[in-house]
C-alpha cells in the first residue's frame, strides 16, 4: 500500500468515525460484511510480527534469534575487545617509557659529582643558564 492509498484509508476511517451514529442500519451492515470479507482475504502476518514488543527490543531480539547469531555477536565483540586491548597496551607502553625516563634522570642525578641540594638551588640554575651562553 503506497502513501496515497494509506492517506485515503485514514480519511475514510476518520469520516466514518465522525458519522457513525448517523449511518443507516443497512449501510452499517454492508460495511461490516465488507470488513469481514477484507479480513478473510488478508494474508496472515508472520509469527514474530504478531508478538507485541517495543520496536527496539524486537529488533534486538530478532538479531540474536537468527541463525548464526553467535557469529554476529562475535563480529560485534571482537573489534571492541581488540580496541580495548590496543588502548591497554598503549597505556602500559607509555607508563614504561615514563618510568624509564625517570629512572634515567635519577641515575644521572645520583651519579653526578654535584650534591642533590645543588639542583634545587636557584643560584645554581642561574649559573647553568649563563654558562650555556
Amino acid at each position: 500500500m503506497n502513501a496515497k492509498d494509506l492517506n485515503f484509508a485514514y480519511q475514510v476511517k476518520h469520516a466514518l468515525d465522525q458519522n457513525l451514529d448517523n449511518l443507516p442500519d443497512s449501510t452499517a451492515e454492508r460495511l461490516s460484511s465488507a470488513r469481514k470479507i477484507a479480513l478473510s482475504r488478508k494474508k496472515p502476518e508472520p509469527l514474530r510480527r504478531r508478538i507485541p514488543s517495543l520496536a527496539l527490543a524486537g529488533q534486538i531480539g530478532n538479531y540474536f534469534q537468527e541463525p548464526l547469531s553467535w557469529l554476529g555477536r562475535l563480529g560485534v565483540a571482537t573489534p571492541l575487545l581488540a580496541g580495548a586491548l590496543v588502548f591497554i597496551g598503549l597505556y602500559q607502553f607509555e607508563q614504561e617509557q615514563r618510568i624509564a625516563e625517570l629512572a634515567e634522570m635519577d641515575v644521572a642525578v645520583l651519579s653526578d659529582e654535584l650534591p642533590v641540594s645543588a639542583y634545587v638551588d636557584q643560584g645554581f640554575n642561574a649559573y647553568l643558564a649563563t654558562r650555556d651562553e
